[in-house]
């Protein structure tokens, strides 16, 4: 497509064609690319802008809502870790709510007290599992909340600019056929439609691409944490509900002898 354009303001450019001149009331290329600009373009460059304005807000707000369960999770499993008693960490839970540890703890704990009201080994472990599955995909579809329309911009916005692009085209032989000589003067509105509309819809593209992945791979790591704890937390609950105390010595009644005490 470059290539085209640029064989096309060749072939167009006469020997004493005169420059195009800037417009003086712009102070840029830029400036003056925007004042010959079409409402088609501008109506293109709005609705790249929109999505870009809301990409950038959905990487912001998603960057630190992901810090701020990083930083959660570590605190909730270090309390978690330093505690022997489900229901210290039950009762200190809320605390940590913006991690997702703590929906996949309240979910295990919940059915636990389900099956055995807090005390001796699960009745149905595999509700356990179950229950731990579903607290952990539940937490990471909250997380993964919008993400999806960073993928639909860094997808779609060169496309959106692709129009542009082609409107841009279409108003340059329109422009071409109206003078009717083929001159750069008669092209360069439309190219410049053309080009602009092309380069903003990659500069919207880019950031929202970069962002999705980033944030996918976070999330990527927030799932394999989460798991890993819910292994961790059935793992604590079979071992404290397996674990007999030891019973203590009897003593042997006073006046006995040691082989009596052995036999007894």
């Amino acid at each position: 497509m470059t290539s085209l354009l640029a064989t096309a303001l060749v072939l167009l450019q006469e020997p004493d064609a005169a420059p195009v001149p800037l417009n003086p009331a712009n102070s840029s290329a830029l400036g003056d690319i925007l004042h010959h600009t079409g409402p088609v373009a501008y109506a293109v460059l709005a609705l790249l802008a929109i999505l870009s304005i809301f990409s950038w807000t959905i990487m912001i707000a998603k960057s630190r809502a992901f810090s701020a369960a990083r930083n959660q999770s570590a605190r909730f499993l270090r309390a978690f870790r330093k505690s022997g008693r489900l229901s210290e960490i039950a009762a200190v839970a809320d605390q940590f709510k913006p991690s997702p540890l703590v929906a996949v703890f309240t979910e295990i704990n919940d059915e636990y007290h389900r099956q055995t009201n807090g005390r001796g080994l699960p009745r149905n472990p595999v509700g356990l599992e179950r229950a731990a599955a579903t607290a952990s995909s539940e937490a990471l579809t909250v997380m993964e909340q919008r993400l999806t329309w960073l993928a639909s911009i860094a997808t779609n916005s060169p496309y959106i600019g692709l129009f542009g692009t082609v409107w841009g085209i279409i108003n340059a032989f329109h422009g071409l056929g109206t003078a009717g000589a083929a001159t750069l003067r008669a092209v360069a509105p439309g190219i410049s439609e053309a080009l602009i509309t092309t380069a903003a819809g990659i500069l919207v593209a880019i950031p929202a691409g970069v962002g999705y992945n980033q944030l996918t791979a976070q999330l990527r790591d927030f799932g394999s944490r989460v798991d890993d704890f819910g292994r961790e937390l059935l793992n604590a609950i079979e071992n404290a509900a397996a674990y007999v105390p030891p019973t203590p010595p009897q003593t042997p009644p006073s006046g006995l002898s040691g082989e009596h005490r052995r036999v007894f």
